[in-house]
């Protein structure tokens, strides 16, 4: 798991086994595996709660490494509704969104893996992964 801080352009979509955990599912960990798109390895992607990830934010902060059009435009995010603009501008189910990059343990390929994490409602805890796009410096 490592941040990205370079200007990149999105691939395509890998395909992932699970995407929606809750409650229980979480604890310690959400666990599942993406297929690559160049190789078709299986890799798995293990989400720790409060552990994983860095903010969306730093992604399309001043447009250093995507514009927020391209966030949209790939489905990665949606545009946060009004009442919970506090998590940013863009999110995922409007809960607090993070990213990390990641690579085919086999051919090296880098991904980006988009997800949130949060309390939606008293009771219910949500983690949903928004997808795994390959992707390459564009730099």
């Amino acid at each position: 798991m490592y941040s990205i801080s370079k200007k990149i352009t999105i691939g395509q979509q890998a395909l992932i086994a699970k995407n929606f955990f809750s409650n229980d599912e979480i604890i310690p960990s959400a666990v599942t595996t993406f297929t690559c798109c160049d190789c078709g390895h299986t890799n798995t992607i293990t989400i720790i709660p409060y552990e994983t990830g860095f903010p969306i934010f730093q992604i399309y902060n001043e447009d250093k490494v995507l514009s927020k059009t391209e966030l949209l435009k790939n489905k990665m995010v949606t545009e946060t509704s009004a009442r919970m603009i506090h998590f940013g501008a863009l999110t995922v189910t409007d809960l607090p969104t993070l990213y990390f990059g990641t690579e085919c343990e086999s051919c090296h390929s880098n991904y980006i893996v988009v997800f949130s994490y949060g309390e939606k409602q008293p009771g219910l805890t949500l983690l949903n992964i928004s997808g795994v796009w390959k992707y390459e410096d564009s730099e």
